[in-house]
């Protein structure tokens, strides 16, 4: 029991140092990422929306909570990640001003969004251009179609109507279109969007071709060409009957600067999953793409892209990876400390218990030295009463098995002072 107290009174020090550096590193390490994050998905029946659904899913199996906001498109997403009102949301490219740097962070592109300008069978027009005096919805005001329909419509030049800036969008407008209330819908959406699949297979809608996408290309940077493959759409009934040249800009992933590092990877993750299978329109393992963005690419994306998932991510849950990173940074420092705590504490620990046996040394000392000076019988035996007690105190002590060996040695210095002095011959005084 005894050396069970000397072995907490050496360490406990230790151990309290180590509790305070582990408080200190929680304290002191990064927050922890949040649990609930908003993501800003545009219309309902958009491909927008239902790629947030996905994100939505992936997320919440990492234990994070996705709340979808619906918006009218891209500028509301834009909008609303300026205000700080959502964390994260899908954007058209193209439509990011300079200031939006300051603040916004891309974790790159995701996939096309072709500008489709569907016309209904009747309507004789061979391009975009041909539809300055039609009836065409360009979508709501806080749609990104809009905006690049209204780009286009001054490349095109010309004047174009009132009536060529209707705002019906999605479903509404492919509905209106169909019952012969338009001449035009236009959009810029994924090829995934109900609404394109729908019309790419309505036999009573044309889709118009970009002939001159390479040249939109070049003059607006937001803009890429692409090509709609004969038959990719239906086989069988080879839809489209012909390539279609299109102009696309690029949907990208963009967050807020302040959103935790460690929701950029978990989102990062799952854009991979979702938008590297490929579409009709790109190859597999194109995208996400780091490159292809109006807006700087995050920090966390760039390690991402260039060194995949962090070691701890590919072996550990997302919770106690993440711990684990954020706790490293402190545990360095922490064990610089207590290392070198560690290896002082066994020499600390010898010597307390040693102090317990070479403290009565110098009472032995001090006992001899009286012995050897005592005169008379009294006085001897008086030593050697103090000799008695100390050698009772001694048999009280208690050390670890390891330093019996000195123990032992003690006593037997203080029996070989006790014979010294009963064998020493007392001074006689002459008379």
């Amino acid at each position: 029991m005894s050396s069970l107290r000397d072995f907490l009174k050496v360490y406990w020090p230790l151990a309290v140092i180590a509790l305070g550096g582990v408080l200190l590193a929680l304290i002191l390490m990064d927050p922890a990422p949040p649990k609930k994050i908003r993501f800003s998905a545009g219309p309902e029946d958009g491909a927008y929306y239902a790629f947030a659904e996905r994100y939505q899913r992936l997320l919440g199996e990492q234990g994070v909570e996705v709340i979808l906001i619906e918006t009218a498109g891209s500028i509301d997403n834009l909008r609303m990640l300026e205000d700080n009102d959502v964390d994260v949301g899908l954007v058209q490219g193209g439509l990011a001003r300079p200031a939006d740097a300051n603040e916004l962070r891309s974790l790159g592109g995701l996939f096309p969004e072709p500008f489709w300008v569907f016309v209904g069978q009747d309507v004789q027009a061979e391009n975009f251009g041909a539809l300055r005096s039609s009836r065409v919805s360009i979508g709501g005001s806080g749609s990104g179609s809009r905006i690049l329909a209204i780009q286009l419509q001054a490349e095109y030049g010309g004047d174009w109507l009132e009536t060529t800036r209707l705002d019906l969008s999605g479903n509404e407008a492919a509905d209106a279109l169909m019952n012969g209330d338009l001449d035009a819908a236009v959009f810029a959406a994924s090829i995934q969007a109900p609404y394109i699949e729908r019309l790419l297979d309505t036999p009573n809608v044309r889709l118009l071709p970009f002939e001159r996408a390479p040249a939109l290309a070049r003059r607006m940077q937001a803009l890429s060409a692409v090509t709609l493959l004969r038959g990719v759409v239906n086989l069988g009934d080879d839809i489209p009957s012909t390539d279609i040249p299109l102009v696309a800009p690029v949907a990208q992933l963009v967050v807020n600067k302040h959103l935790h590092p460690a929701i950029e990877a978990l989102l990062i993750d799952a854009a991979s999953q979702i938008h590297s299978e490929g579409t009709l329109l790109a190859e597999a393992g194109i995208y996400p793409d780091p490159d292809i963005t109006d807006l700087p690419v995050s920090e966390q994306a760039r390690r991402y892209y260039q060194d995949g998932p962090s070691f701890l991510r590919r072996y550990f849950s997302f919770d106690v990876a993440n711990f684990l990173e954020r706790a490293w940074v402190l545990a360095i420092p922490l064990l610089t400390l207590l290392f070198p705590l560690v290896r002082a504490a066994p020499p600390i620990y010898r010597w307390r218990v040693r102090r317990k046996i070479y403290v009565w040394y110098a009472d032995i000392r001090d006992l001899e030295r009286r012995g050897r000076s005592a005169e008379g019988e009294e006085a001897r035996d008086k030593v050697l009463e103090d000799l008695e007690r100390l050698q009772a105190e001694i048999g009280q002590v208690e050390v670890p098995l390891s330093y019996t060996d000195d123990l032992y040695r003690l006593r037997s210095h203080v029996e070989f002072v006790k014979q010294l002095v009963r064998n020493r011959n007392p001074v006689k005084v002459a008379g």
